[in-house]
């Protein structure tokens, strides 16, 4: 038995994958984006070589609304365009003295943080599950590479790096954690009635 399928069904599954490559891509460029202009949201702490930033916020927000792989493609790309100079980093910094400096490991954790939550985040939506992932281990993980590298680059103790590195920030990240939860779930409604 020998099947055929008419160039109209061809066509049809051509246009349906390019439209989702499309939406994929859109995504990913809008979570840039987003991480882009987060990054100009701060507040300088004067005991801390970190401001508070919004960025978190949005970098558990790519972990729910992206799969892994567009996870880890979208937070390369903002390293990169970081790395390459332009000022999108914390603050309006940029190049490799901000991504290899004191406070470089907090974005460099931006990158697995992102993948790990992307990877471990489920199928469908729950704001618990997203919650409790995000706070669990999406904030420290971030946590361990930014006061790793504090730590290792200004030669400061542990309990100092800790201290001003990762404590003052636990109360608002958790908030922010739970904000990027909350957000995602419309989001991802709205990312798959676009399907």
């Amino acid at each position: 038995m020998k099947m055929t399928t008419s160039g109209t069904e061809i066509n049809k599954n051509h246009r349906g994958a390019s439209v989702n490559k499309t939406a994929e891509m859109t995504k990913m460029a809008l979570m840039v984006a987003m991480n882009c202009v987060s990054a100009y949201i701060i507040i300088p702490l004067p005991f801390s070589l970190s401001p508070l930033a919004l960025q978190t916020l949005i970098v558990n927000l790519t972990g729910y609304v992206l799969n892994a792989k567009q996870a880890f493609m979208t937070m390369l790309v903002y390293l990169l365009v970081g790395l390459a100079g332009v000022p999108v980093f914390t603050g309006g910094s940029a190049g490799p003295g901000k991504l290899f400096g004191p406070t470089g490991g907090y974005i460099i954790g931006f990158l697995f943080t992102a993948v790990f939550l992307a990877y471990f985040r489920g199928e469908k939506y729950s704001f618990k599950r997203y919650a409790l992932l995000g706070c669990v281990i999406g904030i420290p993980l971030i946590y361990v590479f930014g006061v790793v590298q504090l730590k290792l680059i200004t030669g400061m103790g542990w309990d100092k790096a800790i201290m001003t590195g990762a404590l003052p920030f636990i109360p608002l990240d958790i908030v922010k954690c739970l904000a990027a939860a909350v957000i995602a779930g419309p989001i991802n409604r709205i990312f798959a009635n676009n399907r």
